[in-house]
């Protein structure tokens, strides 16, 4: 089934699901989003899983990262699917230390919804920044 979407419907979706399933903590938005037998290729533990298990997985991110927080950096979309490299940033509660992963997730659309994942991410290391990362400038210095 081909997707109802345009491009820009379809990034649009991803950013207001990234933003309430992470950064309001709406875990029970996947339910409207998602389709009812949506596959998740790279659930938790790197298990394909599915609304349910993905469902969990945030609601125990929301428990052990209360200050769990995910921008997308890019975001682009072409036929059924859309593609976005983000950050999720965090506070460690045991250290206090600043945290951060890179992910990138292909999202692929059936219809209005989205009906599979695929993602892989990087491990999570102390992170350096709260902000959006900018593109470094490789020119020399003007003297």
């Amino acid at each position: 089934m081909a997707t109802d979407l345009s491009l820009e419907q379809m990034k649009q979706l991803v950013k207001d699901h990234f933003e309430d399933f992470v950064n309001k903590r709406k875990a029970a938005v996947i339910r409207k989003n998602m389709t009812p037998d949506f596959y998740d290729h790279d659930g938790p533990g790197g298990k394909p899983t599915g609304v349910d298990g993905d469902e969990q997985m945030m609601i125990g991110m929301y428990k052990v990262m209360p200050d769990l927080r995910l921008t997308i950096e890019e975001i682009i979309a072409e036929g059924d699917k859309v593609v976005c490299r983000n950050i999720w940033r965090w506070t460690d509660v045991a250290s206090g230390k600043k945290m951060q992963f890179h992910g990138f997730v292909l999202w692929r659309f059936e219809g209005d919804k989205i009906a599979e994942r695929w993602a892989t991410v990087t491990p999570p290391a102390e992170g350096t920044s709260w902000t959006p990362t900018q593109a470094q400038s490789t020119a020399p210095a003007k003297m």
